[in-house]
């Protein structure tokens, strides 16, 4: 059975108790929407106000460190992000890479902290715009992603359940720039083909793989239409409930197509 477009904000430094009401607002309408699955990834201080308020969304955390406790400063474990009623942790976004330096060898020792703690993983790829201009677009994100994803204990579990993949290419994160839809299809299918040859045609044909960059009301039609684009992870449009329930809204179109 084909899983609902899974449509996913990332809040990003953004949001105070304040934007409970965008919350509440978003989840409200969310269940007027149950053909698609609505998400949001608020800062950490937001995760268990939200999660109260909430009756149809899920809510995650935007990253979790690999330890279960300990002597780390300004982080959070996986097992916190649950018992403040997370239900998934976004991973390997570009913003993280970059700005903390985060390894494909860290983020696949997050992922599996993440799934030892009960919770979804997101695990995001993508290339800069120097690496697409070489022509290595695709042989980076596939390498990136390989070397990211976690050690399932039995690939006979739902891996589908526990993983989605997002694809960001990070000159279009925040840029207003969007790839092309030829570009989306190219890696969407490149990542899709990986996906099977590592868990099978039917685990690795039924993981999701989002697209975010610069993803609006707008643009979301045409993107969420494409093959293999199961979804978005949306950053600066989840703000605001209108824009961000417009994307969602746009799912559901297509899915109905």
């Amino acid at each position: 059975m084909p899983k609902r477009p899974y449509i996913v904000g990332n809040w990003k430094m953004h949001g105070t108790r304040a934007m409970l009401s965008e919350a509440r607002t978003i989840d409200r309408a969310a269940q007027r929407h149950m053909k698609v699955e609505v998400a949001i990834a608020p800062p950490y201080t937001l995760i268990h106000p939200v999660h109260r308020e909430a009756e149809q969304i899920a809510v995650g955390a935007q990253d979790c460190h690999h330890e279960e406790s300990g002597a780390h400063t300004g982080d959070i474990s996986a097992a916190m992000v649950a018992d403040a009623g997370g239900k998934f942790v976004i991973l390997g976004h570009s913003e993280r890479r970059q700005n903390h330096s985060e390894t494909d060898a860290q983020i696949k020792l997050k992922a599996e902290a993440a799934l030892n703690a009960g919770l979804r993983i997101i695990l995001c790829c993508g290339e800069s715009d120097s690496t697409r201009e070489a022509g290595r677009a695709v042989s980076h994100v596939k390498k990136q992603l390989k070397a990211s994803l976690p050690d399932f204990a039995d690939t006979a579990e739902e891996i589908s359940e526990k993983l989605t993949v997002a694809y960001e290419p990070i000159w279009a994160i925040g840029t207003g720039k969007t790839a092309t839809l030829e570009d989306i299809a190219e890696m969407h299918a490149e990542i899709r083909a990986l996906l099977v040859s590592l868990y099978g045609e039917e685990q690795g044909a039924e993981v999701r793989i989002l697209y975010g960059g610069s993803v609006k009301p707008e643009n979301a039609s045409e993107i969420l239409a494409t093959a293999e684009v199961g979804g978005a992870l949306v950053g600066g449009a989840s703000l605001t409930a209108d824009s961000f329930m417009g994307i969602a809204l746009a799912a559901g179109e297509t899915e109905e197509s």
